[in-house]
């Protein structure tokens, strides 16, 4: 099965996105069916490992560490995870977090980091990790408790981080530490932490719903050398706002894959079941809601679109003003809608819809995670809301 192409035919992408697009479909469709999935952790090894030897990884680098463009392209980015996401759900996983873990490197890395981490994402030897939150702070990131205190020897880290995808098969962590713990926000920085160093437990899995690895990280007077440091002493939070700005709207764009899915599966379902002397697909009831959830998809998928081609060509200028409304109105909106979807799709399928291994039951609960992670649909709502009261109120100034 491979997902609709079409929408790669719209003004935001470009012909390097048309060949990814297909490409990718190809090998997915080819690739999923081979790989083991009972096992969450060794499945996104092997997804990893599958990604880096097809060379899909290279689009979370820069070129000159390996990377297949000059910069990180949110909109290749989206291409990506939404068709990884149409086809697998820990496919989608295993690459958005090779980029989202090393993004912050990609941003802020000196050069010697760049060159010893990046080149092993592309290829698909390292994996990362993004360790922002703790048990007192997910989305309030100023409540940080994890310290780092200079020592002669570098950094000693305390702390525990929690909800860490990739926790426990990480090779290194992008670890966010208050350095001035007085200073909130602005006492934040980052560092490089291997999954190796002395004082590092990541050993404590969290079971969830839709099963991938996921687990709390303990730093226990963890030493790590002044090399360690990500960036500038102090410039951590907005390292880490940077890094989820340029991955939001591939969020999103994981979200428009679940949700293609979904309506191809009851678009199909429809056409085959007969009731009443008359296929599903026969009611005008079923085809107002294939019609809505259409729409639904759409809606999203043109706001994602929107979002990433803005970004890009903010970097394509030069412009170092971050895009943060738009992702965030394409990171809620097609959540949301993909959340309803998916749930329609299910109402569909009736008793089938809820039997475990059934396609739409797995996607029932691989779509409620996107809600929350990445900044929930309330943090959504308060990033768009307060662009709206700065920018309405200079326009009525």
């Amino acid at each position: 099965m491979t997902p609709d192409q079409s929408h790669l035919s719209l003004p935001f992408f470009d012909d390097v996105h048309h060949q990814l697009g297909e490409d990718v479909a190809a090998w997915a469709s080819a690739t999923a069916p081979g790989i083991d999935e009972s096992d969450d952790r060794m499945a996104c090894r092997a997804w990893v490992k599958s990604l880096g030897d097809a060379g899909f990884l290279r689009w979370c680098v820069p070129s000159a560490y390996g990377g297949a463009l000059a910069a990180l392209d949110s909109r290749a980015l989206v291409v990506l995870r939404e068709t990884l996401a149409f086809h697998s759900p820990l496919a989608d996983f295993a690459f958005a977090m090779q980029g989202l873990g090393s993004g912050a490197i990609t941003l802020a890395g000196t050069d010697a980091q760049k060159q010893r981490y990046l080149g092993a994402i592309a290829q698909g030897q390292k994996i990362a990790a993004f360790a922002l939150s703790e048990p007192g702070a997910g989305s309030d990131a100023g409540a940080l408790s994890t310290t780092a205190v200079k020592t002669a020897d570098g950094w000693l880290l305390n702390g525990e981080k929690t909800w860490i995808s990739n926790g426990g098969i990480a090779d290194f962590y992008c670890v966010f530490a208050k350095t001035e713990p007085d200073a909130g926000t602005r006492g934040i920085s980052a560092f490089i932490v291997d999954a190796s160093a002395a004082g590092l437990d990541d050993s404590r899995h969290i079971p969830v719903m839709a099963p991938h690895p996921l687990a709390t990280v303990m730093l226990r007077d963890c030493v790590v050398p002044d090399t360690a440091l990500l960036g500038p002493l102090n410039g951590g939070f907005k390292l880490a706002m940077q890094t989820l700005d340029i991955f939001r709207a591939s969020v999103a764009g994981a979200a428009l894959g679940f949700a293609r899915r979904a309506l191809v599966e009851a678009t199909q379902h429809a056409q085959q079941r007969r009731m009443f002397g008359h296929t599903l697909a026969d009611f005008q009831l079923t085809q107002a809601k294939l019609g809505q959830m259409a729409a639904d998809v759409d809606a999203g998928a043109l706001l994602t679109y929107r979002a990433a081609w803005l970004r890009d060509d903010a970097v394509r200028r030069g412009s170092n003003a971050r895009v943060t409304a738009e992702p965030a109105m394409a990171k809620m909106t097609a959540t949301e809608n993909a959340q309803r979807v998916i749930d329609a799709a299910l109402q569909m399928h009736g008793g089938l819809g809820v039997m475990v291994g059934s396609k739409v039951e797995s996607l029932y609960r691989d779509i409620r995670s996107l809600r929350i992670y990445e900044g929930a649909t309330e943090v959504q709502q308060l990033i768009i809301g307060k662009h709206v009261l700065s920018t309405l109120s200079a326009v009525g100034q």
